[in-house]
């Protein structure tokens, strides 16, 4: 399988992007071609690849899902004992990427992260299915466990002690990112795919080209 590696590439011919076909507010255009992905059948079109980095000056990276876009931020939740959020808390500056291969597009944003009132965090726990808020209380995310059914037994721990409603973890947490750049990029023959950028210039965007 190594060998055929050089040779894997793929001709996109979807089509083009130009300055005039962007509207004037990224978000606009987000929501646009958010719709696009939706369309198009991709499988979990709000998932998005969170790049963050420690302390130690190491990147890391995972996939979350978008929960929203308010006030001109794009919204996650996550466990704040995670890596991700230990991260946050330490550099706030953070990237996130939507990988719409399938549809030979995909999204760079680059921003400033930070957690989201209490209020927000609480009105999207209630819309969780409850496995989902049974699952936040049962995993310590990113913390070393000694196996599968360790994390089950906590689970089902986590299942009956709350028989009723599920509270909000004080350790669970949305995160709003407020962008400083957000690049469109859409594949084009021979490599020479275009991408947009929307950029913050004071208390508005301007639209660059970026070479492929």
């Amino acid at each position: 399988m190594e060998e055929q590696l050089p040779q894997m590439r793929r001709r996109y011919t979807a089509g083009r992007l130009l300055e005039g076909d962007l509207a004037a507010d990224p978000f606009d255009e987000f929501a646009a071609w958010l719709s696009d992905a939706v369309s198009a059948g991709l499988t979990e079109p709000n998932a998005m690849v969170l790049g963050t980095v420690g302390a130690d000056g190491r990147p890391s990276s995972r996939t979350v899902l978008l929960k929203g876009i308010e006030d001109g931020a794009f919204v996650f939740f996550t466990n704040t004992g995670s890596r991700k959020a230990l991260e946050i808390a330490g550099n706030p500056y953070v990237s996130l990427c939507f990988p719409w291969i399938a549809v030979e597009r995909q999204v760079l944003v680059g921003g400033v992260a930070s957690p989201v009132p209490r209020a927000d965090t609480e009105a999207y726990w209630r819309m969780r299915p409850r496995e989902s808020q049974v699952g936040a209380w049962a995993s310590r995310q990113s913390s070393v466990i000694g196996s599968r059914g360790e994390l089950e037994a906590a689970a089902a721990a986590a299942e009956e002690r709350f028989a009723g409603e599920v509270p909000v973890p004080e350790f669970w947490s949305g995160y709003r990112v407020v962008p400083e750049t957000i690049e469109f990029w859409q594949g084009g023959p021979g490599r020479l795919h275009d991408r947009l950028r929307y950029r913050v210039v004071g208390s508005g965007w301007i639209v660059e080209r970026l070479a492929p």
